[in-house]
This record gives C-alpha cells, structure tokens and sequence, in this order.
C-alpha cells in the first residue's frame, strides 16, 4: 500500500508530483493502472479498504473509491464475501462521515453506495436506508452523507430527466417500491427534523437534506410533505429575510415539487388550496421575487386545472381563482427574469397558457395583459452593455442580435396573442410606450428600439384594411410615428428598426394623403438616407423603393422635392474622382435601390413627357459622360478587376439598370418614343465597355444585365446593337460566362422569335464550337468529382444549352441548325440530345430533350422521305432514338413509374412515337414493332397490339398500353436484360 500510496500521489495534482519529473509521473500512472487492473478482486477490494483506512490523503482515498466503483460496476467484485465486507466498509465510512470532508469524496462515497444499492436492495441487504438514517436529532455529517446518497440514487438510477435502460428502469421501480414499503415515512421525518434544526446551525446541509427531499416527492406519498407541519416550517425557511439564499431556494424548490406532484385535476386543486392557506401571502411581489420558481409552478397547475375542470365546473372555477390571486407574483418574478434563479422560458410559457384561455377579456383580464405586455417589453430589451457593439454592428453585436432575435421569438409569439385577444388594449400600451419614447430625455436607445419593436409588430397583426384607413389608435399611431425624431436617432438600432416600422404602415398613406411629405421626410432626411450610418442609409434606400412601389402616383407632386433632396446621393454617382474619394457605398449594388425608386417615379405616366425628358435628362447624361471619361482614362492605363475604375464603371451601369426598372415598353416606345431614343443612345455608351474590357468578368455581367433590361424596353429597336455585344461575350468564355450568354440569347429568342434568326445564325456556330469544348457527356459525374464547383458550373451549363436549344425549336427557329456554317456541329448536338434522352439522371432535362427531338420531326419530316430537310435524319430516329429512348431507356429498372416527373417524361415518350408513326409511317414500325420490340422479348401478342393501339386515335389508350406493356416486359425479364 505503501509503494501504491506514493504512486497515487505523483500521478495526481498532490504537491508531491509538483517535483517530479514527466517520466517519474508517466511510470506512476502506469503502476496505479496494474494496480487497479491487474490486482485479483478481493486483493484490489482489501487493497483500497486498507487505504481509505489508513491512508491520511485524499487524493488517495478518491482513487480507492474510484477503483472500487469501476471494479463493481464491471462485476469484478462479485463474490458475497466480498460484497458483505464492501458493504459493511461504506455504510461505516458513511455513518462516521465527517461534513469537513472534503466534498468530491462524499460524493464519490454516495455514488459508489448508489450502486451498491442498485445491485442488491431489497433482495440482498434490505437495510441500507435504516442503517444510513441519521438518528434524531440530524447532525451535520452523518445528515450530509446520507442526502448525498439520496441524490446519487436520484441521478444515477431514479430520476426521469435522462433517457434510461429497460433494466435501469425495472432497479428503478425495484427500489421506490420498497423505499416505499420500508423507509419513506422515516425518511421524511428526518427531512423535517434536518430543516429545523440545521437551518441555522448548518445552512448549506440543511439545503443539501431538501434538495434531496424535493428530487424524492415526485415518487413519495405527498402528505408526508404536504401537511400542516412541514410546509409551514418549508415558507418560513423560503421567506425568512435571515435565510442563505441556497437554503431558501431549496425550500422553495420543495414546494415547488408539492405543487407540481402529479395527480388527479380535483385532488390538485385541494393541494393548491392547502399550499394557498398556508401561506396567505404566496400572490406577493415579494413572493414572486424570492419563490419564483414556486408561484410560476404553482400558476402553471392551477392553469391546468381550470384547462381540465373548465369555468363551469366549481373545482375549476376555484382554480382560476387561485390563479388569479398568484398573479401579482408571477409577473413580479417574471419582471426579473434576469436574475439567474429565475427560469424565464416556464414563466413565458405559463404567460402563453394564460392568455390562449382568454376569448373576452374582463376589465381584471385586461389589466393583467398590460403586466404581461410590460413583463415582454422588459424582457425584449437590449443589455446596454453592447450598445456600442450595436451601433457599428461588429462580430460581438452581430451575434448579440441574433441571439437576441432568437430570445424574442417566444416574447413575439405571446405579443401577437395578446394583440388578437386585446387589440385595443395593446394598442393603448404601445402608445403610453409612444409618447414616453418622445418625452423622455432619459429614454435609452434599448427602450426605444423595444418601443418600435413592439409597434412594428403590431403591424404585423393588424390588417392591412385597418392598417389603411387608421382603425382604432392607428389613425393617432402613426402621424406620431411619422413626425418622430427620438433623442437617440442616430443609434443604428434606433434608425433601422424606425424605418422598418415606418415601411410596415405605408399603406396607411393611401387614404391619408395629407401625411405623404411626413412619410418622404423620414426616408430622406437624416433619419433614413443621409443617415450618418451607412447601414441605414443603405437600407433606408431599398425601403425607400418599397414605399415608391406601393405609392406611385400619390408621389409624383413632390418629384421635384425628392430629386432635390437626393441631389447629393445621385451626384455621388458622377463624382469624377471615384479612386480617391470617400466611397458611401461599399459595393456595385450600394445606393443602386435610389435609383430604382427615382426611376418608378418618373416612368409613372400621369408625369408629363416634357418632365420625363428633363428628369431623365438630368440623371442619364451625367452617368454616360462619366462611363466615358473612365472608359477613355482605363484605355490608357488598363482596367483591372478590382481596381477603383472598374468599380465606378459596376456601379453606374447598375444604377442605370434600376433607373429603367420604372419604364416598359409600351411607354418607351409607343407613348413617349423620345425616352426610347435617351435610352438607345445610353446603350450605345454602356456596350462601349464591353468593347473596350470584354475580359472582365463582374464588369461584364453587370453590362449583360443592362442589355436583358434594355430588350425588355427598347424591343425590335435594340436587335442593330446586339450584334457587337454578343461578339465582345463570346471572347474568352469559361463555363459560367457561356451560361450567363445564353440566357441571354434565350431572352432575345423568346423576345424577337423569327426575327432573330440571323443574329443566332451568325453567333450559332461560335456557340456549338465552344460548348462542344467545354461540355462532354460526362459533364454530370455522380460521386465526389461530381460536387466541385467546376462540375456544378459544367453542369449549369449544359441545363442551360438545353433550355437554348429548346427555346429555338419551339421559337420556329429550327432550320438554323442546317444552315451551311451549322451543320458541322450537328452529329455532335443530336448525339448529346440523344444521350440525355436516354439516361440522364435529371427528368426534367429528359423530359425538354424529347421535346426537342418531338419538335425537329415536325420541322423536318413529313410523310415523304423526299422531302425531308436533313438526310439521315429520319434514320436516326428511327434507329437510335426510338428504340434508345422511346423502348430500353423506358425498361430500364431506374426509370420509376410511380414518380410525378417520370410519368410526364413517360408522355412526352408516348407522343413522340405517335409523331414518328404519322411521319415516319411503315418504316418506323418495322423497326420498332418487328425489330425493336422482339429484341426486348416483348410476346409477338403484345407487339401485335402496340401496332393497333399505334394506329388508334385515342392518345391516352395508348398511353395507358404503352405503360402496361413496359410493366409486362419488366416482370417477364425480372430485371435480367441489361438495356443500353
């Protein structure tokens, strides 16, 4: 013991290992380790015995106790001699245990009697709890231990907090039936005693004994707790102003465990009444500050009990009495939720389950929903210790807020009951809230972004008809909402939220016209665009858009107010010096939803034209002549990516872009042809920089998606200047380029049909040659190649090539692909169309290739042979597509008939073989019908009644046929033919 002794303790965090050296320790380690291995059971057991005997350490004692744990815990130590003197080793160090003790070994020491326990109470050794029963009166050591042994039990073995084995759960119900049986009674007399007399004598085991009694009443007879001797003596101690605050804490929590004991709704009711009488006061704020945890619990099962009984009955009707009368001191411990002792998630759920129970609130009702609303308004604010981080929203603000937007979703859920339940009640709150806000010089940012937190919710909940016409308090709400200018405005949190709870009552402005320049005022000024906080200001621009949008026309008389007011935020964008100024925006798209706004106002047509020309004026030219002047200047010195030019030159074209959101068509070129002009001529400008810098990719997209608004507003107009621009995006094309060139192209064939037929004429062979280099069959791999960012861009592509080649076929624009500089690439496309067709693992692309396919039939083929458009053609079809696609594809085990798309590419199949028999005639079904067929041991019967059924006129008898004869082929093969 002695060599075992000194190991222990070089191997452990004693001061004897402070010396010794890594190489000492690790040898230690390993000898304590033979020891506790390798060591017989009972030589291991005497072993430790010895040394929690004679060994004066306690680094020493908790390796014995931990040794002999682990030895039980495996069945090492299992012969009864051994258990009988392991036994009666625990139960006497327990008995003699000393409070002093350091506390991880009596805890260590309950622990292993725990398990003791487990294995053989009541069978083996029925007595455990008399002999660890303290005898009366408790003393602190022995009172202790034997609650700590009491709370191991709970942890390891009785409690229903953690999930648990089936065999856990039979030693489980083992040992309360016979604690019941034998000792619980004794027990809980001992609790009493331990409270009384140790609660000023020695506090801390005082809580540990209640501690242990509160885990225990869930399973015990409650009246051993709930009766007029221990639940007195349970309030004084939670309520005494001399009491340690854990020993008060696990009175409460006793109490707690009383009134939350499970149970029938009636025989609850009169424990609550009983815990009620007990103590008058329990519905005190005073009550609520030092049991939280009681009253919540206690309004909870009163709850419960009014749920269950209902109003009419009068159990039920004393319950929500009894509620009620606890009220005060729930909302006094929800009031502090901050203090750690208090579990704000019960007392939001209790105050959740009270509101659902009210449909017509009584004037008592409503004065406790405005406690429950100011208990959400407390609870909802901002700690104001990260209220620098807030405002410049930094890493530690950004995940204030998002935790903070998580905290709330429970406070929103309960605010919107409320607002459903006492609409006018809430809305009286929310301006008491108002007009504090603006009174107030003492008013923090945390209450006044709470304040508007709240109102925008209420828009939430409103409709928007009341929303409209002012219901209620709205009409007073929002013009003060409107005029508000909050001591704290230039706090971001301030800033945005009022622009959100602005935005969120637009619609109010619809019949209240008379507060337009109100609403303009709080976009424009300070407190929304020129905000000094450029995350506002940014975001002040996107909702100014929003309010533009739903406005419109009930903004055009103050146009030339809001030119003027955003005179400053435009010019930035003809500012000459872009690479050395202080840049407002910090990205292409910053500032871009001004422009957007600006532009929905003049392409309104209630503006007169000569006003749609001076204002289009006044914003295109400055633009062009800046592109100008950066394209002249990159000329000469280069263009780089990221260089401040480049940026300037992103940032124009897309304010140009949202300028013409505002603008279509009709107007532009039918109504007001002069705008068409403006706009004609600014395209000019923009393709300038494709011209000169076709190699820069964001540049690039930003002119591209220009070019798509311009199409959609010039129409047949723009097709002279697409010409040059689809030269400059053919030049040095990577995947994701040539799919941002066709969508493209799918726009101006979708816009212009026909008459694009010669420009995709002369781009179509450029197009073909560089997607048959960058595309392969392969192209959609399947395992880890096929997720890499390179694969998903290739894959893009060759969706997006489908959607071209469709949108020719379907646009008339077929015969391009055999035009003389076409052709070449045609076995290429037909055999990749062909292949996708057949077994490509996306449906939906399938599905358009077929169509594709349908299409060129009735292009190209009619019912003579001599006249087909493309020799070989039909051949082809024949020979590789219907029986490729239209027969094997179909077999195959992997195309599921039970799935929605499958079963429309299923039809699209169907069609496409009643198109090759009406064109193709007797010479598809030869090879179909007496080739194709019996190749996939399709019975001559079968094969004979596709014939027929080929030859009807019933599409969908067909089609059903079709699908029946798939399945027969399927069962008679029984997966055995491999089709390719």
């Amino acid at each position: 013991m002695d060599d075992l002794e000194k190991a222990i303790l070089l191997a452990s965090d004693s001061p004897a290992a402070a010396g010794a050296s890594p190489a000492i320790r690790e040898e230690a380690l390993a000898f304590c380790a033979r020891a506790r291995d390798e060591s017989p059971p009972s030589s291991l057991l005497r072993l430790c015995l010895s040394g929690l005997a004679s060994s004066p350490h306690a680094h020493v004692h908790f390796w014995c106790l931990q040794s002999l744990h682990d030895a039980l815990l495996r069945r090492r130590i299992a012969l009864p001699d051994d258990l009988a003197l392991l036994r009666s080793s625990l139960l006497s160090l327990a008995s003699s245990s000393n409070a002093a003790s350091p506390t991880f070994l009596r805890n260590k020491l309950a622990q292993l009697i725990s398990l003791l326990v487990r294995l053989d109470y009541p069978h083996v050794y029925p007595s455990y709890f008399l002999d660890l029963l303290p005898p009366s009166p408790p003393h602190s050591g022995p009172t202790d231990m034997f609650a700590r042994v009491l709370i191991s039990i709970d942890d390891d073995l009785l409690s229903q907090d953690y999930p648990r084995s089936a065999d856990e759960t039979a030693d489980a119900g083992r040992v309360k039936d016979a604690m019941r049986a034998q000792c619980v009674p004794q027990i809980a007399r001992h609790w009493h005693d331990a409270a009384g007399s140790l609660r000023a004598l020695d506090p801390p085991t005082a809580a540990v004994a209640l501690d242990a009694a509160r885990r225990c009443i869930s399973w015990i007879d409650v009246a051993l707790v709930a009766n007029d001797v221990f639940v007195p003596l349970l309030f004084d101690i939670a309520l005494s102003p001399g009491t340690a605050a854990p020993l008060a804490a696990a009175a409460a929590g006793c109490l707690s465990a009383v009134a939350a004991k499970r149970m029938d709704a009636r025989a609850k009711v009169a424990l609550l009444r009983s815990l009620l009488s007990a103590q008058q006061g329990l519905g005190s704020p005073d009550s609520g500050l030092k049991m939280a945890t009681l009253v919540t619990t206690y309004a909870a099962e009163a709850l419960e009990c009014y749920r269950k009984l209902g109003p009419g009955d009068a159990d039920g009707a004393a319950a929500l009495e009894m509620l009620e009368q606890v009220l005060p001191a729930v909302f006094s411990a929800a009031e502090s939720a901050y203090d750690d002792d208090v579990d704000s998630g019960s007392v939001l759920d209790f105050l959740a389950g009270y509101v659902s129970t009210m449909k017509a609130p009584s004037e008592k009702q409503l004065g406790h929903l405005g406690r429950i609303l100011e208990v959400v308004r407390q609870q909802m604010l901002y700690d104001p210790v990260y209220r620098g981080h807030l405002d410049v929203l930094d890493k530690i603000g950004k995940e204030e807020e998002d935790l903070m937007a998580e905290q709330r979703k429970d406070l929103v859920a309960l605010f919107r009951n409320i607002c459903k339940v006492a609409p006018a009640a809430t809305q009286q709150f929310i301006k008491g809230l108002l007009v504090t806000a603006l009174s107030s010089a003492e008013a923090t940012v945390e209450d006044i972004e709470v304040t508007l937190t709240l109102f925008y919710r209420l828009g939430e909940i409103v409709g928007e008809e009341e929303i409209r016409t002012g219901t209620g308090l709205l009409g007073e709400l929002v013009p003060m909402l409107l005029s508000a200018r909050f001591p704290c405005h230039t706090h971001r949190l301030v800033a945005s939220v009022y622009l959100e709870t602005v935005t969120r009552y637009i619609k109010f402005m619809q019949e209240n016209v008379q507060y337009v320049p109100h609403l303009l005022a709080a976009f424009l000024d300070e407190r929304g665009i020129h905000h000094q906080n450029s995350i506002v200001s940014r975001r002040a621009g996107y909702l100014f858009m929003k309010a533009v949008k739903l406005l419109k026309a009930k903004l055009v008389p103050y146009l030339d107010t809001i030119l003027q007011t955003l005179e400053d935020v435009l010019g930035q964008f003809t500012a000459m010096d872009w690479a050395n100024k202080e840049a407002k925006f910090s990205s292409s798209e910053d500032g871009s939803q001004i422009f957007e706004a600006v532009g929905l106002l003049i392409g309104i047509e209630e503006l007169s034209p000569e006003k749609q020309v001076q204002c289009l004026t006044a914003l295109l030219n400055p633009l062009c002549h800046q592109i100008e002047s950066l394209v002249v200047g990159a000329k000469t010195q280069g263009l780089e990516e990221s260089s401040p030019r480049a940026m300037s030159l992103q940032q124009i074209v897309v304010a140009l872009n949202m300028l013409t959101k505002g603008f279509n068509e009709r107007l532009v070129m039918v109504s007001r042809p002069t705008i068409g002009v403006m706009f004609k001529k600014t395209l000019d400008v923009v393709l300038q920089i494709l011209v000169s810098f076709p190699n820069v990719k964001p540049l690039r997209s930003k002119v591209i998606s220009f070019l798509h608004r311009m199409i959609e507003i010039l129409g047949i107009s723009v097709l002279p200047c697409i010409p040059v621009a689809l030269r400059q995006l053919l030049v040095d094309n990577e995947a994701k380029d040539m799919v941002e060139f066709l969508v493209l192209i799918n726009q101006i064939i979708c816009k212009f049909n026909s008459s694009a037929s010669g420009i995709l004429e002369d781009v179509f062979p450029t197009i073909a040659s560089r997607l048959s280099v960058i595309l392969s069959q392969d192209a959609f791999s399947t395992g880890p190649a096929g997720n890499t960012e390179e694969m998903r861009e290739l894959q893009e592509l060759q969706r997006t090539l489908y959607t071209f080649l469709h949108g020719m076929v379907t646009h008339d624009l077929s015969m391009i692909l055999l035009a003389p500089t076409c052709t070449q690439y045609l076995e290429t496309i037909m055999q990749l169309l062909l292949y996708t067709s057949c077994s490509h693992k996306d449906i939906l692309l399938r599905k358009a290739c077929v169509q594709i396919f349908i299409r060129l039939i009735k292009d190209w083929c009619t019912t003579s042979k001599a006249d087909d458009k493309l020799p070989g053609f039909r051949v082809f079809m024949i020979e590789k597509f219907a029986t490729g696609c239209c027969l094997y594809s179909v077999l195959d085990k992997s195309f599921n008939l039970r799935d929605a798309n499958t079963l429309v590419l299923f039809g699209e199949i169907v069609m496409a073989q009643k198109i090759m028999y009406e064109r193709f005639g007797e010479d598809f079904v030869v090879n179909f019908v007496a080739k194709g067929l019996p190749e996939a041991h399709c019975p001559p019967d079968l094969a004979e009644q596709y014939y027929q059924k080929l030859q009807g006129n019933d599409t969908k008898a067909f089609r059903s046929f079709y699908q029946s004869l798939i399945e027969k082929i399927r069962q008679q093969q029984n997966g055995s033919l491999v089709f390719r």
